[in-house]
């Protein structure tokens, strides 16, 4: 399945270890030699590189900046989540071989906090940092708080998408205000979970997709999650990682999930034949709803995420010093990440803006998508990235929770029971270090 659209799979991501060999050996950096805006000619033809690991929506983007800037080609490569960033490390350890442009994830980017002085600061070349709220500049800058080595692209404000329809033949409630109040709290939505599969007359019909994506809405809450403020892990010791995945697992054992892997062609499957009701949903998962709308022509819609705001995903775009092309390149990631480009993004690809300003614009704010039963979007996913209490990151973040949710398939698969799930995963995380 082509991972177009699909910007978060962090807990499936890993391994590409082929994959990582081969971009090593071939290296992804710019094919001229030239530092352009260093002193040659700044109108010289030039191709600028950008490495992803999905799709960032940004193809009718490089064109119109191509009509702006003529001289400049841009060439996009695609690598997986955990080979792209393998890579990265690899060429920053080497001293070559990174693209002009290379993206970070945010459970990815506390790895690279070490390494700022790799990366152009954005803070000497004209950014306002203030662009941003502190909780998405702080992790990527370097530890003094001197640099800004990443630009914030989208973030991963929270929802609770369900299906109104299915919702109507368990006899619960349909209007997106009374769905809100009725899920206000995990607790309340586990609970409904249970109403739903008693009234529901489709059997086959399960409260939830994946255990996984809810425990990563349910973690992302929390102000603390896999490390402490000191850099820690306290994954294992931490009572709201407990109770989030306890809670969980008991959903699952209770019948509510429909045990489909998240972003596998299963679970596109599982949208299109309506075997869920509901789906934790931040901004940039909108994608899979339009990809594989139900079959039987039901509609979804969305309320507020239970437990109130969050942030799931999220990127950053950086600019190596080591690359062929690095002022020319600052110019392109500053003009992605400006206001104008983030809005186009939201309202053509879903992909909420991390530019604070934009929050309480009216052309983001009173968005509406047809797609959704024409839900405010734009509010709710602002009013989620409003409320977010920002938790520390660190480096293996996205190891820690890739971790967690294999071992909530585990349960769901009837291959483990919760304590032993648990257990299992944190004897794993042991062996990842800090």
């Amino acid at each position: 399945m082509s991972d177009t659209g699909s910007r978060r799979r962090t807990w499936l991501a890993g391994g590409g270890a082929v994959l990582a060999a081969a971009l090593l050996a071939t290296g992804c950096g710019s094919d001229s030699t030239s530092k352009s805006g260093s002193g040659g000619d700044a109108n010289a033809k030039i191709t600028l590189t950008v490495n992803l690991f999905s799709d960032f929506g940004y193809k009718d983007l490089y064109a119109q900046y191509h009509k702006l800037h003529p001289n400049i080609t841009i060439k996009e490569n695609r690598a997986d989540l955990g080979a792209h960033h393998q890579n990265l490390h690899a060429h920053l350890v080497a001293g070559s071989g990174t693209a002009d442009i290379e993206a970070i994830e945010i459970g990815q980017v506390a790895g690279f906090q070490s390494q700022a002085s790799k990366f152009v600061n954005f803070l000497d070349e004209g950014v306002d940092k203030n662009q941003w709220v502190p909780s998405k500049t702080a992790p990527a800058s370097s530890r003094d708080g001197s640099s800004l080595f990443g630009l914030g692209t989208d973030m991963g404000g929270m929802a609770l998408c369900y299906r109104a329809d299915l919702f109507k033949k368990a006899g619960l409630p349909t209007d997106r205000a009374a769905v809100s109040s009725l899920v206000a709290n995990w607790d309340s939505y586990f609970a409904t979970g249970k109403q739903f599969l008693a009234k529901s007359p489709d059997k086959k019909v399960k409260w939830f997709d994946a255990g996984s994506n809810v425990f990563s809405a349910m973690t992302a809450q929390a102000p603390q999650a896999f490390y402490d403020a000191d850099g820690k892990v306290i994954a294992d010791s931490n009572p709201a990682v407990k109770q989030a995945f306890d809670a969980v697992a008991g959903a699952i054992k209770d019948g509510e999930s429909a045990g489909i892997a998240a972003f596998t062609p299963a679970w596109d499957t599982g949208f299109r034949k309506s075997q869920f009701a509901t789906v934790t949903c931040p901004a940039w998962m909108s994608y899979e709803f339009k990809a594989n709308p139900p079959a039987d022509g039901g509609k979804w819609d969305i309320a507020t995420i239970p437990g109130g705001g969050g942030n799931w995903g999220g990127s950053y775009l950086t600019v190596p010093k080591q690359g062929k092309h690095t002022k020319a390149a600052v110019e392109l990631a500053k003009w992605l990440t400006a206001p104008a480009q983030e809005a186009w993004l939201f309202k053509n690809k879903g992909f909420f803006p991390s530019d604070q300003a934009l929050w309480s614009s009216p052309d983001i704010a009173n968005l509406t998508d047809p797609m959704f039963s024409g839900a405010p979007t734009g509010k709710i996913f602002s009013e989620s990235a409003k409320n977010l209490k920002p938790q520390p990151l660190g480096p293996h973040g996205a190891d820690i929770g890739n971790i967690y949710g294999n071992a909530l398939v585990s349960v769901e698969q009837g291959k483990a029971g919760t304590d032993k799930a648990w257990s299992n995963a944190n004897a794993e995380i042991k062996n990842i270090g800090e």
